[in-house]
Protein backbone atom coordinates (compact mmCIF):
# COMPACT_ATOMS: atom_id res chain seq x y z
CA UNK A 1 0.00 0.00 0.00
CA UNK A 2 2.66 2.62 0.78
CA UNK A 3 4.88 1.35 -2.18
CA UNK A 4 2.11 1.91 -4.28
CA UNK A 5 1.11 5.58 -2.72
CA UNK A 6 5.13 6.48 -3.14
CA UNK A 7 4.59 5.52 -6.91
CA UNK A 8 1.47 7.50 -7.52
CA UNK A 9 3.16 10.52 -5.57
CA UNK A 10 6.05 10.49 -7.57
CA UNK A 11 4.73 10.32 -11.03
CA UNK A 12 2.30 13.17 -9.69
CA UNK A 13 5.41 14.81 -8.75
CA UNK A 14 6.65 14.16 -12.23
CA UNK A 15 3.96 15.62 -14.03
CA UNK A 16 3.81 18.97 -12.03
CA UNK A 17 7.41 19.25 -12.71
CA UNK A 18 6.83 19.10 -16.38
CA UNK A 19 3.91 20.99 -16.47
CA UNK A 20 5.62 23.89 -14.43
CA UNK A 21 8.57 23.30 -17.01
CA UNK A 22 6.21 23.48 -19.51
CA UNK A 23 4.66 26.79 -18.60
CA UNK A 24 8.02 28.51 -17.43
CA UNK A 25 8.49 27.95 -21.16
CA UNK A 26 5.19 29.70 -22.42
CA UNK A 27 6.04 32.29 -19.86
CA UNK A 28 9.20 32.91 -21.79
CA UNK A 29 7.63 32.89 -25.04
CA UNK A 30 5.14 35.27 -24.22
CA UNK A 31 7.51 37.44 -22.81
CA UNK A 32 9.86 37.66 -25.98
CA UNK A 33 6.43 37.74 -27.42
CA UNK A 34 5.64 40.90 -25.56
CA UNK A 35 8.57 42.48 -26.25
CA UNK A 36 8.75 41.94 -29.87
CA UNK A 37 5.43 43.59 -30.17
CA UNK A 38 6.04 46.24 -28.08
CA UNK A 39 9.15 46.92 -30.76
CA UNK A 40 6.72 46.32 -33.71
CA UNK A 41 3.93 49.08 -31.80
CA UNK A 42 0.98 46.46 -31.62
CA UNK A 43 -2.33 47.23 -31.24
CA UNK A 44 -3.65 47.74 -27.69
CA UNK A 45 -5.99 45.03 -28.37
CA UNK A 46 -3.73 42.25 -29.31
CA UNK A 47 -1.60 43.84 -26.20
CA UNK A 48 -3.89 43.36 -23.74
CA UNK A 49 -5.17 39.78 -24.84
CA UNK A 50 -1.24 38.64 -24.40
CA UNK A 51 -1.36 40.43 -20.77
CA UNK A 52 -4.18 38.35 -19.95
CA UNK A 53 -3.03 35.39 -21.67
CA UNK A 54 0.38 36.09 -19.41
CA UNK A 55 -1.76 36.65 -16.34
CA UNK A 56 -3.71 33.89 -16.75
CA UNK A 57 -0.13 31.69 -17.34
CA UNK A 58 1.64 33.39 -13.90
CA UNK A 59 -2.20 32.55 -12.31
CA UNK A 60 -1.72 28.64 -13.86
CA UNK A 61 1.79 28.69 -12.64
CA UNK A 62 1.22 29.74 -9.19
CA UNK A 63 -1.61 26.62 -8.64
CA UNK A 64 0.61 24.22 -10.54
CA UNK A 65 3.48 25.56 -8.12
CA UNK A 66 1.06 25.18 -4.87
CA UNK A 67 0.02 21.63 -5.91
CA UNK A 68 3.05 20.85 -6.66
CA UNK A 69 4.74 21.79 -2.91
CA UNK A 70 1.56 20.23 -1.77
CA UNK A 71 2.67 16.74 -3.65
CA UNK A 72 6.64 17.33 -2.84
CA UNK A 73 5.36 17.72 1.11
CA UNK A 74 3.14 14.23 0.69
CA UNK A 75 6.48 12.45 -0.74
CA UNK A 76 8.92 14.15 1.69
CA UNK A 77 6.11 12.53 4.93
CA UNK A 78 6.16 9.51 2.31
CA UNK A 79 10.22 8.95 2.40
CA UNK A 80 10.29 9.65 6.09
CA UNK A 81 7.61 7.04 6.83
CA UNK A 82 9.79 5.21 4.72
CA UNK A 83 12.92 5.71 6.81
CA UNK A 84 11.14 4.89 10.16
CA UNK A 85 9.69 1.19 8.94
CA UNK A 86 13.35 0.72 6.64
CA UNK A 87 15.09 1.88 10.49
CA UNK A 88 12.10 -0.52 12.40
CA UNK A 89 12.88 -3.47 9.49
CA UNK A 90 16.33 -2.88 10.17
CA UNK A 91 15.86 -3.44 13.95
CA UNK A 92 13.82 -6.64 13.54
CA UNK A 93 16.01 -7.70 11.55
CA UNK A 94 19.14 -7.71 13.68
CA UNK A 95 16.71 -8.63 16.59
CA UNK A 96 16.02 -11.76 14.34
CA UNK A 97 19.36 -12.30 13.14
CA UNK A 98 20.37 -12.84 16.46
CA UNK A 99 17.86 -15.03 17.49
CA UNK A 100 18.48 -17.17 14.64
CA UNK A 101 22.25 -17.55 15.61
CA UNK A 102 21.00 -18.13 19.04
CA UNK A 103 18.78 -20.93 18.26
CA UNK A 104 21.77 -22.18 15.42
CA UNK A 105 24.21 -22.13 18.19
CA UNK A 106 21.95 -24.48 20.63
CA UNK A 107 20.98 -26.21 17.90
CA UNK A 108 24.85 -27.27 17.60
CA UNK A 109 25.29 -27.87 21.47
CA UNK A 110 22.69 -30.37 20.96
CA UNK A 111 23.92 -31.86 18.16
CA UNK A 112 27.12 -32.26 19.70
CA UNK A 113 25.94 -33.21 23.15
CA UNK A 114 23.48 -35.90 21.50
CA UNK A 115 26.91 -37.47 19.46
CA UNK A 116 28.65 -37.27 22.60
CA UNK A 117 25.94 -39.45 24.23
CA UNK A 118 25.35 -41.69 20.93
CA UNK A 119 29.22 -42.41 20.86
CA UNK A 120 29.19 -43.23 24.93
CA UNK A 121 26.25 -45.74 24.16
CA UNK A 122 27.96 -47.06 21.66
CA UNK A 123 30.85 -47.62 24.88
CA UNK A 124 28.80 -48.73 27.09
CA UNK A 125 27.02 -51.38 24.38
CA UNK A 126 30.51 -52.27 23.51
CA UNK A 127 31.20 -52.66 27.19
CA UNK A 128 28.25 -54.84 27.87
CA UNK A 129 28.51 -57.31 24.99
CA UNK A 130 31.75 -57.83 25.72
CA UNK A 131 30.99 -58.43 29.54
CA UNK A 132 27.87 -60.73 28.60
CA UNK A 133 31.20 -62.81 26.17
CA UNK A 134 33.04 -62.97 29.39
CA UNK A 135 29.85 -64.08 31.05
CA UNK A 136 28.95 -66.99 28.73
CA UNK A 137 32.54 -68.12 28.99
CA UNK A 138 32.23 -67.73 32.58
CA UNK A 139 29.04 -70.19 32.59
CA UNK A 140 30.36 -72.14 30.19
CA UNK A 141 33.19 -73.06 32.31
CA UNK A 142 30.98 -73.70 35.56
CA UNK A 143 29.14 -75.90 33.28
CA UNK A 144 32.79 -77.81 32.34
CA UNK A 145 33.16 -77.79 36.57
CA UNK A 146 30.07 -78.97 37.70
CA UNK A 147 30.19 -81.99 35.00
CA UNK A 148 33.79 -82.78 36.01
CA UNK A 149 32.78 -82.51 39.86
CA UNK A 150 29.44 -84.96 38.96
CA UNK A 151 32.23 -87.39 37.14
CA UNK A 152 34.29 -86.67 40.28
CA UNK A 153 31.84 -87.79 42.34
CA UNK A 154 30.32 -90.55 41.06
CA UNK A 155 34.18 -92.25 40.74
CA UNK A 156 34.27 -91.16 44.49
CA UNK A 157 31.04 -93.04 45.57
CA UNK A 158 32.75 -95.86 42.95
CA UNK A 159 35.80 -95.45 45.21
CA UNK A 160 33.72 -95.65 48.75
CA UNK A 161 31.81 -98.54 47.64
CA UNK A 162 35.04 -100.40 46.94
CA UNK A 163 36.78 -99.30 50.33
CA UNK A 164 34.05 -100.45 52.50
CA UNK A 165 32.96 -103.54 50.87
CA UNK A 166 37.12 -103.92 51.70
CA UNK A 167 36.56 -102.99 54.86
CA UNK A 168 33.41 -105.56 55.38
CA UNK A 169 35.95 -107.97 53.85
CA UNK A 170 38.41 -107.17 56.47
CA UNK A 171 36.18 -107.19 59.00
CA UNK A 172 34.54 -110.54 58.24
CA UNK A 173 38.00 -112.49 57.75
CA UNK A 174 39.19 -110.78 61.36
CA UNK A 175 35.85 -112.06 63.03
CA UNK A 176 36.41 -115.42 61.44
CA UNK A 177 39.80 -115.69 62.63
CA UNK A 178 38.96 -114.71 66.56
CA UNK A 179 36.45 -117.27 66.23
CA UNK A 180 38.96 -119.85 64.99
CA UNK A 181 41.62 -118.58 67.48
CA UNK A 182 38.63 -119.30 70.30
CA UNK A 183 37.68 -122.72 68.99
CA UNK A 184 41.25 -123.69 68.92
CA UNK A 185 42.15 -122.49 72.46
CA UNK A 186 38.95 -123.97 73.96
CA UNK A 187 40.22 -127.68 72.48
CA UNK A 188 43.59 -126.62 74.23
CA UNK A 189 42.32 -126.18 77.49
CA UNK A 190 39.76 -128.99 77.38
CA UNK A 191 43.18 -131.47 76.71
CA UNK A 192 44.96 -130.39 79.82
CA UNK A 193 42.24 -130.72 82.44
CA UNK A 194 41.71 -134.10 80.91
CA UNK A 195 45.86 -135.11 81.12
CA UNK A 196 45.66 -133.89 84.53
CA UNK A 197 42.81 -136.27 85.98
CA UNK A 198 44.31 -138.97 84.28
Amino acid sequence: MLGDEIQANNLVYNQLRDLIQTQQRVLATIRETMITKERELIPKEQYEEVVNDLENERLQHAKTQALLNQESEKLQFALGEIDILTNQMQREKKSFEKVLASIKNKALKESTKNDKLKSKCNEMEFTVQKHEDILIKKENQIKQLHNQLAKHKTTLKLQLTDVEIQRKQEAYIAEALQKKQRTAGHWTSGSSSYDTAV
